[in-house]
């Protein structure tokens, strides 16, 4: 739902600060007042492509930004968290125009492509009427909203799990099929690179451990003399050792402490020093027992170490990976060696996929021409309510001519009209009259505002070439999809405007001896005055104001 909007120095807009709410708001004005600029404003926000003529006179920048509740529109917010535009508050979109023509737009505080813009606002907002947000007119959306009243989530869902099955294994079967010609030749590759790494037998982490050997066996002689001065010195040394002349400090120290207690702790800590010399000693023994110098082994090993290393670079990998490609190369050469196998056992899955396919495609088929009656009969008694007496509707589900698979299925929807009794239906994007586009968008909406996507639906010029009883009708529709859904209405018709749960007027002002555009939330008062003057006469009369206060009461019946 949009919340708020702001505008700065755009066109004949000085400043403007407007606050939404839910329901129906009708926005009135005299002609030439400025309602399409404010339209024109949230178009740029959309997505449309902006021009230096945007920016308000003797301005160098404009700027336009909007807030929108978003807290019950998940496909939103996934899309904001896909793009990492996500934001703990509501969605904010900006848009900034340069008066050399430049702009740069922004959600949520980040720059952003316009494209990212234009998809986010066509989920957000939707403008009725001679405008390019006229989502019904894309056949996508045409596609989308029938689904939506036929309640076929589900079986999307499933004809789109087995398309990717099918996909995926057709695939498969293609690249296994256009294989076979270099086959021959890969297999007697594999089956030598297989048997080099088959003879080398490399076992699990036998790299790291022969590389540690290696670099004991290679230092082993300064590794015993290194060991062999310590054992001598901390232990084997008889008097002179380490050990020794502790064993004496400890003595001494143990007969004094009998003297002063104090020395008691002194006296503990060499007998556990002398424990530590004691057990160093002793693994030193251990070691030394251990190690030797073994020429023939450290021949074999640096052996070992080449033929892995030869393989490594052959194959341009770390020698710790050679296990890994052995086992991927095995693999390669077990299903090429199986080609012909696996070549049927994809072919017969890929065609029963296929078959599975066709089946969930014909009922998905036959939900949406059954919904499509439905929507037919329902949109075409509406249409009559509307001023399009002898208007028909007619949405046709047809098989797509190209056969192509989807996972939308086979079927091509179009929605079509005849907005006069004799006429044959024609696609919707080709319906001429604005006014009869707008009020044809008004029917759908009617019939399918609880399937609806977007939250906030602005219909402009959908009172055109209407009057009298059927404007109230128009009315009394917008008012009650406005029960659902957040509604603007752009309208010169009083019988619209008393509809309306809230009433907007734009003025035209002139201010130092410049032309600005106001627009103001009228009080219940002041909307009984603007409906007087939409009423129209020279002079409003008492009459005229009984009148409009009347009309406003009984659109709350």
């Amino acid at each position: 739902m949009l919340n708020h909007i702001r505008i700065r120095n755009f066109a004949i807009i000085d400043h403007l600060d407007l606050e939404f709410k839910d329901g129906l708001t009708a926005l009135t004005g005299e002609t030439g007042a400025g309602k399409s600029i404010l339209l024109g404003a949230l178009g740029l926000l959309l997505g449309d492509r902006a021009d230096s003529d945007s920016v308000r006179s003797g301005s160098s920048k404009a700027e336009i930004s909007a807030e929108f509740d978003i807290s019950k529109l998940d496909h939103v917010a996934n899309w904001l968290k896909e793009k990492e535009l996500d934001s703990d508050q509501d969605c904010l979109i900006r848009r900034r125009l340069s008066s050399d023509g430049r702009s740069r737009a922004f959600i949520n505080g980040s720059p952003v492509p316009l494209q990212d813009m234009r998809e986010l606002g066509e989920m957000l907002v939707d403008i009725h009427g001679q405008h390019e947000h006229q989502s019904l007119m894309k056949p996508q959306m045409q596609r989308q909203l029938l689904d939506d009243y036929a309640n076929n989530k589900k079986p999307l869902i499933a004809l789109k799990n087995i398309f990717e099955q099918w996909k995926k294994t057709r695939s498969e079967f293609e690249q296994l099929k256009n294989a076979a010609d270099d086959r021959n030749d890969r297999i007697d590759l594999l089956r030598y690179q297989v048997q080099e790494l088959d003879n080398l037998a490399l076992a699990e982490n036998e790299v790291n451990l022969l590389q540690e050997e290696h670099q004991r066996l290679a230092n082993a002689d300064r590794l015993l003399d290194v060991s062999q001065k310590a054992l001598q010195a901390i232990y084997d040394a008889e008097d002179a050792s380490i050990y020794t002349q502790l064993s004496s400090f400890a003595s001494d120290i143990e007969s004094a402490s009998e003297v002063d207690h104090n020395l008691a702790p002194a006296n503990d800590m060499l007998n556990e020093a002398m424990v530590q010399i004691e057990e160093t000693a002793s693994l030193l023994r251990d070691y030394l027992d251990r190690l030797e110098s073994d020429p023939a082994r450290f021949d074999e090993v640096e052996t070992r170490l080449g033929l892995i290393h030869d393989l490594s670079r052959k194959h341009q990998i770390d020698a710790q990976q050679l296990n890994e490609v052995h086992q991927q190369l095995t693999q390669e050469l077990d299903n090429l060696d199986h080609a012909d196998e696996n070549l049927a056992s994809l072919e017969k899955k890929s065609n029963e996929l296929e078959q599975q396919y066709l089946k969930q495609a014909k009922k998905l088929s036959i939900a949406r021409s059954k919904a499509a009656t439905a929507l037919n009969k329902k949109i075409s008694e509406a249409m009559q309510t509307l001023g399009m007496s002898g208007g028909t509707f007619e949405i046709k589900v047809q098989e797509n001519s190209s056969g192509k698979y989807g996972i939308h299925g086979l079927d091509d929807i179009e929605f079509t009209v005849s907005a006069n009794a004799g006429q044959a239906c024609k696609s919707l994007a080709k319906v001429a009259s604005g006014g009869e586009l707008a009020r044809i968008s008004l029917a759908i909406q009617m019939i399918t505002a609880q399937q609806g996507r977007i939250p906030t639906l602005i219909f402009d010029e959908v009172d055109s070439g209407v009057g009298g009883g059927i404007a109230e009708i128009v009315g009394r529709h917008l008012r009650a999809l406005g029960e659902s859904r957040q509604v603007f209405c752009v309208t010169h018709l009083p019988q619209v405007a008393s509809q309306a749960h809230h009433h907007m007027q734009v003025q035209k002002l002139s201010e130092n001896n410049e032309t600005i555009t106001q627009i103001n939330s009228l009080t219940e008062q002041q909307r009984i005055e603007e409906i007087s003057r939409m009423l129209g006469g020279v002079e409003i009369t008492q009459q005229t104001r009984a009148h409009a206060e009347e009309m406003l009461m009984r659109s709350q019946q």
